[in-house]
């Protein structure tokens, strides 16, 4: 039987073209390699190498033999960082973050589903907007965060993000409103009317505006909050209109009406970030798989609000 070992050998003499170069790549002596090159070709019942006056070339036995081999050792180097992980999962911490409206509605299931298979692992979750928790993410502080972005953000340095949704945000305008028995509205049929809004340094709050600029119209601002069962509350009492994305309306007041606009909503992205690998921990990728897959239950049994 073919010895995995003796295989990376053979590789790193076929890579080196001598077996003084694989002797120093693997941190070996020259008579140990070519030990063990005289070992696997008894093995093959083969020669795997030709020897030259400068160096070593691999016979045609020896480069299939090698081509085989690559695959062989990618899989044997998954197979120990997965044990690796599994490891690390038999305690540790994970340090997760997310914004409120994902907080509310995909982490929940997330970190049951999560703790379901690795109750060992410390789970410490906390709160905050992208604009918070994303340089707190890349100072080593979390470990996950949940983040959402448009389509005007730029990458976060060090950070590599997953898509786990996209989220549509929704006119949301008091039961009384005249419009409200449109069931489809156009921004700027909203133009004359007050806005509710978040904060305005907040991402949401920026790209309503731009949305509203690209509409033709300057929105006035009557009212600012970042809950938006508060901003559902100032709708329903007809102090101006707003837009909340589709996580926010889990649950929704039965005096306001949510329609969806035309000719296609505002969407943000809502991503999973995670460190740069060097900084990666081991529930990290885990927590990731099982956020993507909640976020499919998600997608798939939602029903529209609008």
């Amino acid at each position: 039987m073919l010895n995995v070992a003796r295989l990376k050998v053979l590789r790193e003499v076929g890579y080196g073209g001598s077996v003084s170069a694989a002797a120093e790549a693997l941190s070996y002596t020259q008579s140990a390699v070519s030990q063990q090159i005289a070992t696997l070709e008894k093995e093959a019942g083969t020669a795997l190498l030709e020897r030259h006056p400068r160096g070593v070339s691999l016979t045609a036995a020896g480069q299939t033999l090698v081509g085989h081999a690559e695959g062989i050792l990618a899989r044997v180097d998954a197979a120990e960082a997965a044990l690796a992980a599994i490891a690390g999962l038999r305690a540790g911490k994970l340090r997760l973050a997310s914004f409120p409206t994902a907080g509310a509605t995909l982490v929940p299931h997330a970190i049951a589903a999560f703790l379901e298979s690795y109750p060992d692992v410390e789970l410490m979750l906390s709160e905050g907007e992208p604009e918070e928790i994303g340089p707190r993410l890349r100072r080593g502080e979390l470990d996950l965060a949940l983040l959402y972005e448009f389509e005007a953000a730029t990458a976060l340095p060090g950070v590599h993000t997953e898509t786990l949704l996209e989220d549509a945000m929704y006119l949301a305008l008091a039961r009384e409103h005249p419009l409200a028995e449109k069931h489809t509205l156009r921004l700027e049929d909203l133009a004359g009317d007050a806005w509710v809004q978040t904060s305005g340094a907040s991402p949401c709050a920026r790209h309503v505006l731009r949305c509203c600029h690209a509409a033709g119209f300057e929105p006035r601002v009557s009212f600012h909050s970042d809950d938006y069962q508060t901003i559902q509350g100032l709708v329903a009492a007809g102090v101006g209109v707003a837009l909340i994305p589709e996580l926010a309306l889990s649950s929704t007041r039965d005096d306001i009406a949510i329609r969806s606009l035309a000719p296609a909503p505002p969407l943000r992205r809502v991503v999973a970030a995670m460190p740069s690998r060097a900084r990666l921990v081991p529930a990290a990728p885990v927590m990731l798989s099982v956020l993507q897959e909640t976020a499919a239950a998600y997608q798939a049994n939602r029903r529209r609000p609008a």
